[in-house]
């Protein structure tokens, strides 16, 4: 007789991370149980912004086209001077990744907001159980699953749960991870900042572009967030503490300082921070992995604090719901934090450089190194920040780098299917591993092994045709943007083997072979 256990998964945290974690799990098929200790999300916004990454991930959960009613497009960037010199200015380009429609890279958002409306969509799965104003008090796990204790905080009631996995994304100072006695290492800075937030009265020159005002001892963070709100973030300075703004009169001249009246905006609220760059020394204990800010801390510089939460939880959740599928080994766990901890130090290495800059302690030569154009460039140069995603270690087989299409996003432009229907690219070839060629059937490229090792994985195969050519059978694709021809040629690819989080995992320049674990 088999064990019985309440749902395959629990989630302990139900803000973004654990939010985008169940979405991914639901949604394909796994049950799940989310332990929230407050009743109501987080009222201050935290995070400013996501990118055209984040919004794929919504794409593949069926959200995306909800989440864009709750967010803004952001097309620039610039850094000033108090003195009212503009240092840089950004225009963003278009995105690869195949957005909606003007395809922008980055968005503006307000955090309750669109939180509110992932929560939305989560109620539509019945798989999906929430409860909130529950605490994890307590955890227990053996070979087979794990056992939480949890606390309802109004009624003190007790109960336990039993699952298989459980992700912790309960935050920086995550309870679930000090439970499992794993360390969290690095340091946190010693100034301490005012983060803003008021209502815009009505637009000012610029004020839909986030603005960083440079200056060794008041930067600024200046930044447009959806639905007519928008923040500063203030770094105080030495000798300054929050008993220095007690009220709001009193955190008025530093708006003042930057242009801003009360005319402009009413002051929602404010709080105080420090910026941490933490991360726990491990990112798993048995069947218990931690995600988010339970996992890693990053200064808010690069935007990526919230969304590396976000990957996290997705990158683990296709896997876990093909492993509780049987369709993928245990195994395949092992490669979460081999994949997610390089991508979130990549991240947090931006943030902290990016900071330096704003803060006027950036040497000439670090900020020349930033942006120094690599030798042998094969993708066109970018600021990091900037750049499509890359995978820089896990399952992937092959030379990595800039001149390898290994690891990298596969681009998302509009495609048509053997009869010329339009669509984007991801809702023609799904969300299970896939092998494109490029004017050829990629099947014709592999040995009976090969093919034998992809079919076991589910894979489907695919030819890319251009739109000049004729369609030559049911498999065949249109590249209508005239976008993945062209990407292949620059990376001097026949056909390339995709991951269901759209990374290419090989290519018949190194070998289209499944990547071994």
């Amino acid at each position: 007789m088999s064990e019985h256990f309440d749902a395959d998964v629990a989630i302990v945290g139900y803000g973004p991370t654990g939010l985008a974690g169940a979405l991914t799990l639901a949604a394909k098929g796994a049950s799940v149980i989310a332990f929230e200790r407050d009743h109501d999300i987080y009222a201050r916004a935290r995070a400013v912004t996501i990118n055209d990454w984040t919004m794929r991930i919504f794409q593949e959960l069926g959200v995306d086209e909800r989440v864009e009613k709750v967010i803004e497009p952001e097309n620039k960037l610039r850094w000033v001077t108090y003195d009212g010199h503009e240092i840089m200015r950004t225009e963003h380009a278009q995105s690869e990744l195949g957005t909606r429609n003007t395809k922008p890279r980055f968005f503006n958002i307000y955090q309750p907001r669109m939180e509110a409306e992932l929560r939305r969509c989560a109620e539509e799965y019945d798989a999906l159980e929430v409860r909130l104003g529950v605490e994890v008090i307590g955890l227990e796990q053996d070979d087979a699953g794990v056992t939480l204790t949890a606390r309802d905080r109004e009624t003190g009631a007790e109960t336990t749960t039993r699952v298989r996995y459980v992700i912790a994304a309960d935050g920086g100072s995550s309870p679930t991870r000090k439970a499992l006695g794993i360390a969290m290492l690095g340091d946190t800075a010693p100034t301490q900042w005012i983060v803003i937030d008021c209502r815009a009265k009505r637009f000012w020159p610029d004020s839909d572009c986030p603005t960083f005002w440079t200056d060794a001892e008041h930067p600024v963070v200046d930044i447009s967030l959806a639905g007519g709100h928008h923040r500063w973030e203030i770094a105080l300075r030495d000798g300054e503490s929050e008993a220095d703004y007690p009220t709001a009169a009193e955190v008025w001249p530093l708006l003042h300082a930057v242009g801003k009246s009360e005319e402009d905006v009413e002051i929602d609220q404010y709080a105080f921070y420090r910026h941490h760059v933490r991360a726990a020394e491990s990112w798993r204990e048995g069947r218990v992995f931690l995600a988010g800010d339970a996992a890693h801390l990053m200064p808010p510089w690069a935007g990526a604090g919230m969304q590396s939460g976000i990957r996290d939880a997705h990158n683990l959740g296709w896997k876990l719901a093909r492993v509780l599928r049987g369709e993928l080994g245990e195994e395949w766990l092992d490669t979460y934090e081999a994949e997610r901890r390089p991508n979130v130090e990549f991240f947090t290495n931006i943030a902290v450089g990016l900071g330096r800059v704003i803060t006027q302690q950036a040497t000439p030569e670090e900020i020349a190194l930033m942006d120094a154009v690599p030798e042998n460039t094969v993708t066109p140069h970018e600021q990091p920040i900037f750049a499509p995603p890359v995978l820089q270690a896990g399952w992937l087989r092959g030379e990595l780098g800039d001149a390898s299409i290994v690891g990298r996003m596969l681009p998302q432009p509009h495609a048509g299917d053997h009869v010329g229907a339009r669509a984007r690219l991801d809702e023609l070839i799904g969300h299970g591993f896939v092998l494109l060629g490029a004017e050829v059937d990629p099947t014709s490229l592999l040995t009976p092994d090969e093919k034998a090792a992809w079919d076991a994985l589910g894979a489907t195969y695919r030819t890319v045709r251009s739109k000049k050519s004729y369609t030559e059978g049911e498999n065949d694709l249109v590249d209508l943007d005239d976008t993945l021809l062209p990407w292949f040629a620059r990376y001097g690819v026949q056909a390339v083997a995709v991951r269901p989080d759209k990374f290419i995992a090989a290519s018949d320049k190194s070998g289209l072979a499944a990547p071994a674990l």
